[in-house]
């Protein structure tokens, strides 16, 4: 069976040379790599948590295991019959991959979801070769993330579920791409990220842990250098005093944040978000909703941002939104608690 999923031309599909096993089929990754996988996929491991949640969304049963050991936060929205699954790391950040466990366990494909570079293919050329498995590369920017899922569903014979989900994240991106044309420029919302245990720590533009800011019209103060693997670029107190960013979103303090103490560190006090109270915690369960990982879980994050920053443009009803988003995504129903603890500090109901 042959199976071009990215890289064909819009005219005539791209063809490769059909597998003489009735087992096997061949497609095409995203990087343009050829495969030969089995035509029935069982068992998926991805190399970070981005891949992971991809997957879970659209089947949990295909998972075999974890990148990192569940937390409770995480846990709490994570249906009870997965926390029981392996932390078998992967190849990401600083995390190395149990191979031993992983090749017990023999997945049919690795897939590998974020930035298509020449640094990304050569990690999954690496990986491949070294664990004789499939690696597959699928695009993870925001923008696309429709077509993300479109490939997944091809992917994983998952065409019904994962074609649902495409279509609600091409809403929900189409809808922030034309809302944000309309809002002023000179009235855009100036927006420091604060990451880290002290908040001093962020992203610069461009990068894929701000991409959810720039597709709602917001603009990234921090100019910094763009800092490899996870991100996180350190920065002074001093640096963001200068910025002064008339919002601050942070990390939850179950997230290791510093948003508790943003509002009451009289070092911050100098700072426009702070003096009109606009100090933002971001959603976080069992992901957080705007970049970590950056996967499926920002398209809901694209809807609480702008409805934050721009709520005369963007009008979500976000109780609604996220029961929706959680359903179907997390196969999860929410409960009026826990609707309320996602969305305690982060300005969204």
């Amino acid at each position: 069976m042959t199976c071009c999923l990215a890289g064909c031309s819009k005219e005539k599909p791209q063809e490769t040379a059909a597998p003489s096993d009735p087992g096997v089929r061949t497609i095409v990754d995203d990087a343009g790599r050829e495969h030969t996988i089995p035509v029935e996929i069982t068992k998926v491991f991805s190399t970070s948590p981005v891949g992971t949640i991809l997957t879970y969304t659209i089947d949990p049963e295909l998972l075999i295991g974890w990148n990192y050991e569940l937390r409770p936060g995480e846990k709490e929205y994570i249906l009870p019959k997965y926390h029981s699954l392996p932390n078998l790391g992967g190849w990401y950040a600083k995390a190395t991959c149990n191979t031993e466990e992983l090749l017990k366990i023999n997945p049919d494909i690795i897939i590998s979801v974020g930035i298509l570079d020449e640094m990304a293919v050569s990690q999954a050329d690496q990986i491949q070769e070294q664990v004789g498995i499939p690696v597959i590369l699928i695009n993870g920017e925001l923008a696309k993330f429709d077509k993300t899922y479109e490939f997944a569903g091809k992917l994983l014979n998952k065409e019904e579920k994962a074609g649902e989900l495409a279509a609600y994240c091409k809403k929900v991106i189409s809808d922030a791409q034309n809302k944000s044309k309309t809002i002023d420029p000179n009235k855009r919302a100036r927006v420091y990220y604060a990451e880290g245990a002290a908040g001093l720590e962020t992203d610069p533009r461009g990068s894929r842990h701000v991409e959810v800011l720039e597709m709602v019209g917001g603009i990234n103060v921090a100019e910094v250098a763009m800092k490899g693997g996870m991100g996180m670029s350190p920065v002074s107190l001093e640096q963001v005093l200068s910025w002064n960013p008339d919002v601050i979103i942070s990390w939850n303090t179950t997230q290791g944040g510093y948003f508790d103490k943003i509002m009451t560190d009289s070092s911050w006090k100098g700072i426009t978000a702070v003096q009109d109270k606009k100090v933002y915690a971001v959603p976080s369960g069992p992901f957080n909703w705007f970049d970590r990982p950056p996967s499926a879980n920002r398209i809901l994050g694209i809807q609480w941002l702008g409805n934050l920053l721009y709520p005369d443009v963007y009008k979500y009803d976000m109780a609604k939104e996220t029961r929706e988003f959680y359903k179907k995504f997390y196969h999860y129903d929410l409960t009026d608690k826990e609707l309320t603890s996602l969305l305690k500090d982060s300005g969204g109901i």
